[in-house]
């Protein structure tokens, strides 16, 4: 088995050590550090979120493989800085205004960032001019809003009112989630997309930054 097979199994059974140990490894046999999080990292966690789409798979399984991810990105990511690697998009995701719940959210933004996208997590309960002041301060691609309260849902229309009041809509897509929100809520309130878990964000993301 090669190092890229060995490093997407360490990612997928959730083993962190062995993830570190085998990044340092393929960087002492001169392995790019780009190769490496694409090839072994990202590829593992593509697998995570297709056993996670379909069921065979659920939260602590892809909580235990973005763990072991990250432990391989640690290392990594210092290494990248004024190289040529390029994420698929940057995301800024975030919990709305009233609303503090993360799981959810959290679990999205590891898949996103697992599938090769640059994450720029707000956290929960964020106000929206903080939305708005990260998408035009980072440039991003997408923008991914999370809401686990109804009372708390009609504040993803707020955020792209003012969006569209800033002359950012054009710049940024919009993916809602979270328990009482649909894809006609999406609909109504003039985002681009809703995702029902997070296997379907990861989909979702590629196919908005690919329009």
């Amino acid at each position: 088995m090669d190092l890229y097979s060995q490093l997407m199994t360490a990612v997928t059974t959730g083993r962190g050590g062995e993830v570190k140990k085998l990044v340092e490894q393929g960087l002492n046999d001169g392995l790019a550090a780009t190769e490496i999080i694409n090839q072994g990292l990202v590829a593992g966690m593509s697998i995570i979120a297709e056993k996670f789409k379909n069921n065979e798979i659920f939260v602590p399984e892809v909580m235990l493989a973005a763990r072991a991810m990250h432990a391989g990105l640690a290392i990594l990511k210092p290494l990248l800085v004024g190289t040529e690697h390029e994420p698929l998009g940057k995301v800024v995701i975030g919990t709305v205004k009233g609303d503090q719940h993360d799981i959810g959210k959290n679990l999205v933004a590891m898949m996103l960032e697992g599938a090769g996208f640059e994450i720029i997590d707000l956290g929960s309960n964020v106000a929206t001019e903080k939305f708005i002041a990260a998408v035009k301060e980072k440039q991003a691609h997408i923008l991914a809003l999370s809401a686990l309260l109804t009372t708390t849902m009609p504040e993803m229309a707020v955020v792209v009112q003012e969006l569209e009041k800033n002359g950012l809509r054009t710049a940024v897509k919009v993916m809602i989630g979270g328990a009482p929100v649909s894809q006609s809520y999406a609909d109504k309130i003039g985002a681009d997309g809703y995702a029902p878990d997070a296997g379907m964000a990861v989909e979702l993301a590629k196919s908005l930054i690919s329009q």
